[in-house]
């Protein structure tokens, strides 16, 4: 890795690690300590960092005083914060209905495509990927900023709820179903049924956080 360009080996960390944490290679006990991981890839601690804080700031990781770890939320942090995702979201994507482009639709026709590729493969990582493609595509074109950016403040929810349910069979196969619906939705420009779906898609989230945790009394 030390003959690759500068500008592209925070990237190319970013991306290793991303992909380690959606494969669940890196556990809540696990301490990613820059110095640590320059010293193994033979690079500058720098890139290493800017990589550990990008993944912080998108909700992945957290940083301690002794490294940077997978967040420990607890289950009831991960249902309060459901009911929010409940109360916002659906708001927020039917916001978000008129302000899509073209090459939004488009990226998100692709990722569903690629969401549901997995039905037959199993492949988490790649169901992973396009559920944050998405979230975040749908997500970035919340006209209100505030809103927007309180949604993306929960990412680590998100990221919690993901390792959880996506490995079920069950719960993949209803929540890639709904993508659908949603991708439908937002290619009609039909914020009423937007609302309606990501409504759907939240509650269905929490369904299946609650059974797979033996939290269904509710």
């Amino acid at each position: 890795m030390s003959g690759t360009p500068k500008r592209h080996i925070k990237d190319r960390i970013y991306d290793t690690y991303l992909a380690r944490i959606q494969r669940g290679e890196i556990s809540h006990t696990d301490r990613l300590v820059d110095t640590a991981i320059a010293a193994e890839l033979n690079v500058s601690r720098m890139p290493v960092r800017d990589a550990l804080m990008r993944l912080t700031h998108e909700g992945y990781l957290t940083s301690t005083t002794r490294g940077f770890m997978l967040p420990n939320m607890q289950p009831e942090q991960i249902l309060e914060i459901f009911e929010l995702r409940r109360l916002l979201e659906p708001r927020a994507a039917a916001l978000a209905t008129a302000n899509l482009t073209q090459a939004d639709l488009d990226a998100l026709e692709g990722a569903v495509n690629e969401a549901e590729k997995t039905l037959e493969t199993g492949d988490v990582e790649s169901l992973h990927t396009a559920s944050e493609i998405i979230r975040r595509t749908w997500i970035m074109a919340v006209p209100n900023v505030e809103l927007r950016d309180t949604i993306l403040r929960y990412m680590s929810q998100t990221q919690a709820v993901r390792f959880a349910t996506l490995s079920d069979a069950h719960s993949s196969q209803v929540l890639i179903e709904l993508q659908r619906q949603m991708l439908n939705a937002f290619t009609n420009r039909n914020a009423a049924h937007v609302e309606l779906v990501l409504l759907r898609y939240v509650l269905a989230g929490e369904e299946s956080y609650r059974r797979i945790n033996g939290l269904l009394d509710w």
